[in-house]
């Protein structure tokens, strides 16, 4: 059992927390009432954005498979090491699946989505039919993320400040003993 994460599993974690919550905030234009040109400028930031997170999201899962993680306290419940795991691997396979159905939104839009202002994302004819299936479940797994990156948080703090053991610890300290 690891006694920390690695300094560049740390840095990984906070840049895609950071990058995800910009993200959450551009795709959350998209509801509203915009015009064509800010739609299609949020939707190339959007893309290319979450091309960037599937990076992230690739090494981290290589780096946690690799190295692992520390383990829980022995002060933790048993309830809460396992509702800890629930909630890590769903961000995981939210991300997962966000990833996956935003590649497969790209491929079935009728309209070119564009990565970085130059990637074409669209693969031909769209399908709108499939488009709208997997956008609604793009949309179900957003609002699960939410909640689950509420939780998260949450969990983190209590065991800051008031199980007060080294669970956050272990994701915000950058230093050495």
């Amino acid at each position: 059992m690891k006694a920390d994460f690695l300094k560049s599993q740390k840095i990984i974690h906070w840049i895609m927390a950071i990058i995800i919550m910009l993200d959450l905030n551009i795709a959350q234009k998209f509801g509203g009432e915009m015009d064509i040109l800010d739609r299609l400028e949020s939707r190339i930031d959007h893309t290319s954005v979450g091309l960037f997170i599937t990076f992230l999201f690739l090494l981290r899962v290589f780096l946690r498979y690799k190295y692992g993680s520390p383990g829980y306290p022995d002060s933790m419940p048993r309830w809460q090491v396992i509702s800890a795991k629930v909630g890590h691997y769903g961000l995981y396979f939210l991300m997962g699946g966000l990833i996956v159905t935003g590649l497969l939104t790209a491929r079935y839009a009728t309209d070119p989505i564009l990565a970085f202002n130059t990637l074409n994302l669209t693969m031909g004819n769209g399908d709108l039919q499939i488009y709208n299936v997997i956008r609604f479940f793009h949309e179900v797994f957003t609002n699960l993320i939410i909640a689950f990156i509420a939780i998260h948080i949450f969990a983190s703090m209590y065991h800051h400040f008031i199980a007060k053991d080294s669970t956050t610890l272990n994701m915000i300290k950058f230093w050495k003993n």
